[in-house]
């Protein structure tokens, strides 16, 4: 890498926003050298804000399991698709009765979303496991049919996990959109409105932000759009041949996140 190219990153960088799985753990267990590069950051005085579309835990159970590890992080840094996703549902369906199709508790980041088992007007999508049987999927394309609105925390196809690949509830919202002829209101990545609501709680602009993950597309190109540097790291669901066939290209890429204080010019 070249000094100028470090240089010209720093002058700009005041705040990072960084995915979690597959950039600093898979299956939350901490990739080599991220506890001490999320650690250089931070003594760097750049505003840290962590970007998740997990949807499976809370912010402060996410907190908690990742300070547990060695993770300098707090529930304040943390901002996920179910946050996001209720600060939607309030603004866009005041007071409406939603359906909550996820694997795991999610509630305490929902906050005071009016959750509810028949006759919802949202059907609120989050992300797959065991629970995103066929028969969940068929009650929610009934509601759908009735003329509930579907609102998606994301559309991930699929993460990494130590067991490797995994699919993910992108994949059925694909078919649940096509069978019900609706299209589904993202509130996590890769939507604008989620990279914004990262720059509001660190108060920078995206021209002064820098965002790392591990997919191309939502967590790079889409920050991209947004304004926002890119940062691609060849960890979690990075594969080549994705990159080679994505929309665009990003804006830097690296081994892993690990050698993100290099990039900014950061001592370790």
């Amino acid at each position: 890498m070249e000094v100028m190219e470090v240089m010209e990153v720093m002058d700009s960088v005041r705040a990072v926003l960084i995915d979690i799985d597959g950039v600093l753990t898979v299956s939350w267990k901490p990739l080599p050298g991220a506890v001490e590069a999320l650690r250089a950051i931070r003594a760097a005085g750049l505003g840290v804000v962590l970007v998740t579309n997990t949807t499976s835990r809370t912010r402060a159970s996410i907190a908690e399991t990742l300070s547990g590890a060695g993770f300098d992080v707090r529930a304040e840094d943390v901002l996920t698709a179910p946050a996001v996703t209720a600060a939607h549902l309030a603004e866009h369906f005041p007071g409406a009765r939603c359906a909550l199709v996820n694997s795991g508790d999610v509630a305490e980041d929902l906050g005071d979303v009016t959750l509810v088992d028949d006759d919802p007007e949202v059907v609120v999508f989050g992300g797959a496991g065991p629970e995103l049987d066929y028969a969940t999927l068929n009650r929610a394309f009934g509601f759908l049919q009735r003329g509930a609105r579907l609102v998606a925390m994301h559309r991930n196809l699929y993460w990494r996990t130590d067991a490797g690949l995994q699919l993910d509830s992108g994949a059925f919202l694909l078919g649940l959109e096509k069978a019900a002829h609706t299209e589904a209101e993202v509130t996590g990545k890769p939507s604008r409105a989620f990279f914004e609501a990262a720059l509001a709680r660190l108060g920078v602009d995206a021209e002064h932000a820098l965002m790392v993950g591990d997919d191309v597309e939502s967590d790079v190109l889409a920050a991209q759009r947004a304004g926002l540097t890119g940062v691609l790291v060849r960890t979690g669901k990075f594969q080549q041949e994705t990159l080679e066939g994505a929309s665009g290209t990003p804006d830097h890429v690296l081994d892993s996140f690990a050698d993100l204080p290099a990039l900014l010019g950061l001592a370790q």
